[in-house]
């Protein structure tokens, strides 16, 4: 089948390329619509790895994906022909210790799309397994539904942080993963979302969402903003969102005694992290990796309106246009959160 390859670090191209296709008993085959474009996907075009995991050989890109089911396994009775539907793209051993409490997302055998050595979805068919395929709402477009990967970080980082309803949060960092976030904060309960970032494009696509404000720090102080408005209390959580080492200098001024600071962002550098002033607070730290047991959770508020994500949708490419699709979101424009790749009308 005809995919978008990454060859090399560096080197994209649309070509034919050998898929998996034969459908198991538990799993579908899925006509792929949309696909977004990740800033992963990205970082693996633009540097090769991320940590550990090197691109060695040819590996097709995309994971944030929906579509139709187009053939359904033997076993499968959940998912019928036709069904519009997103996919959770990560799949794990479900016999692991991880799967059994609950955080598959974390077994250390999952095998996620567009992570080396697994092949991503910006092709025209996939096989995925119906368990981790959900069926989209009448009223949730595909495009929608390949918003509902990145929001699950979201959702991810509203869950561990245990919100309760009233809070006060700050997001730090202002790109796809640090709105989301603040949406998905909201969602949950927070009364109101303080969201930070250099970029004032961002920021105002982030103020178009009622209860988020933002703040822009080449213009004003974070701290005291917060303090400000919490009458110097602090923040009940403090989401960093960004990956900047530098957003850990001064992070537990923010955060009020007996906070929570969930750590969502990936730093690519050591960070300076000041475990005195996190104990003087005595702060509970939460960390972030992808999501589990909220893909569900994602399509019922998305279907339900109380999350809206279509403001986020920057623009759309065809899949002929996947190249240049990919080597705009490279140039990380301000103005743009998600770039998304259509593959059928």
């Amino acid at each position: 089948m005809k995919a978008l390859v990454l060859e090399r670090k560096g080197e994209l191209s649309l070509r034919d390329i050998d898929l998996p296709s034969v459908v198991g008993p538990n799993d579908v085959k899925i006509a792929i619509h949309t696909v977004g474009v990740c800033g992963s996907d990205v970082h693996y075009y633009t540097h090769g790895a991320i940590g550990s995991f090197v691109v060695r050989e040819p590996m097709v890109l995309g994971h944030e994906a929906a579509g139709t089911v187009i053939e359904v396994g033997s076993s499968v009775s959940n998912l019928r022909v036709g069904d519009r539907v997103c996919m959770e793209p990560g799949v794990p051993n479900m016999e692991s210790r991880a799967s059994k409490l609950g955080i598959y997302n974390v077994d250390p055998d999952v095998r996620f799309w567009a992570t080396p050595p697994i092949h991503g979805v910006l092709t025209p068919e996939v096989v995925h397994p119906a368990a981790f395929t959900y069926k989209l709402p009448d009223n949730v477009s595909f495009a929608e539904g390949a918003m509902i990967e990145p929001f699950a970080v979201g959702m991810q980082a509203a869950t561990r942080a245990r919100i309760t309803p009233g809070d006060v949060a700050v997001v730090i960092g202002c790109g796809p993963i640090g709105i989301m976030t603040a949406i998905a904060a909201l969602a949950g309960g927070c009364a109101r979302v303080f969201i930070s970032d250099l970029s004032a494009a961002k920021l105002r696509i982030a103020s178009q969402y009622a209860g988020i404000t933002p703040v822009n720090i080449k213009e004003q102080s974070l701290k005291e903003t917060i303090h400000k408005a919490t009458d110097g209390w602090g923040a009940d959580v403090v989401f960093e969102a960004s990956g900047s080492p530098r957003a850990y200098d001064g992070i537990f001024d923010l955060l009020r005694p007996g906070g929570t600071l969930v750590l969502v962002g990936l730093p690519v550098e050591p960070v300076n992290f000041d475990v005195p002033a996190s104990i003087f607070k005595e702060a509970r730290i939460e960390t972030v990796f992808r999501y589990a047991n909220n893909f569900d959770r994602a399509v019922n508020l998305i279907a339900s309106g109380k999350v809206d994500l279509k403001p986020l949708i920057t623009d759309t490419f065809s899949f002929d246009e996947s190249i240049a699709a990919f080597e705009r979101a490279a140039k990380a424009l301000p103005e743009d959160v998600k770039l998304q790749i259509r593959l059928t009308d």
